[in-house]
């Protein structure tokens, strides 16, 4: 499964209503370390496939989450489960960095 893309409108229906766990990358296009990270959260997304869904949020399309959520700075992870965030980091990390967090906090 690949990242899911997550708007203002989806984002209580896609995180906070999951039925896994979600991480949540809040990223932008001009952004460097956003674009780092996304490969590695890509082939997260397919070893966590039906455990875990990573959704990806535009700060730039879909500013209310980000607002809502009091991200200053991107990237911005949260994870979330059962509708409450556990746990959430800044700034890119290498994939076994972002894959020993999750499996911390799932």
């Amino acid at each position: 499964m690949a990242t899911v893309a997550v708007t203002d409108a989806t984002f209580d229906a896609e995180v906070k209503n999951s039925d896994v766990p979600v991480v949540v990358d809040f990223w932008a296009e001009w952004c460097g370390p956003c674009k780092q990270i996304g490969p590695a959260l890509e082939e997260l997304a397919a070893e966590y496939d039906g455990k875990v869904k990573i959704a990806k949020v535009d700060v730039d399309q879909n500013p209310n989450a980000a607002a809502a959520m009091g991200v200053r700075g991107i990237p911005a992870l949260f994870i979330f489960k059962d509708g409450q965030v556990v746990s959430n980091r800044a700034g890119a990390a290498p994939k076994a960095a972002l894959k020993g967090w999750i499996d911390d906090s799932i």
